[in-house]
């Protein structure tokens, strides 16, 4: 797939159909969301895997607009470990940098992802940090609901966001 064709037909999936992600596919998102640019190469950011189904659905407690979860085999909890960085208060960029990566690549298998936040929201933080044993000096940041959509071609359907009337030149007017 070509990488504007990932970027033109990814969309935030909400619906998913039955069905296990490899592994070695995730290993692929994985990688892809390691790639991406942080500030000095800092990389601050630490990933959960998670496929406990308990666990899954414990994410719907917390996070009221999580409901998809509970449709998927796995999720990706994308993290924040600003300790001992030089540039400790740039994680958020870098964390959502590797996000969209990772929702890049998803798009580039045939996955379906959403991105839900969690940081900097203190109930939901408190929430994932109490599931997944999370410590304090580490933010989590990011759910990633993954999996195959129920409607693929609704889901990877292309899109033109573009508008002109949000571009300045030269000068904010």
């Amino acid at each position: 797939m070509e990488l504007y064709e990932a970027i033109t037909t990814r969309r935030s999936v909400r619906s998913f159909q039955e069905g296990q992600v490899a592994d070695a596919t995730l290993e692929k998102l994985l990688r892809a969301a390691m790639l991406a640019p942080s500030a000095a190469n800092q990389q601050p950011w630490k990933f959960i895997v998670v496929r406990d189904r308990a666990k899954l659905n414990g994410i719907t407690a917390f996070h009221p607009y999580c409901k998809m979860i509970t449709q998927v085999s796995v999720a990706i909890i994308v993290c924040g470990d600003p300790t001992g960085k030089k540039w400790a208060n740039l994680w958020p960029q870098d964390c959502s940098a590797a996000v969209q990566n990772l929702l890049l690549a998803a798009r580039n298998e045939g996955l379906g992802a959403v991105w839900t936040g969690v940081y900097p929201l203190e109930d939901r933080m408190a929430g994932c940090r109490k599931l997944f044993g999370i410590p304090d000096h580490v933010f989590p940041f990011a759910v990633i609901p993954i999996g195959y959509p129920q409607d693929p071609a609704l889901a990877f359907k292309e899109m033109d966001r573009y508008k002109p009337e949000l571009v300045y030149r030269d000068f904010y007017k």
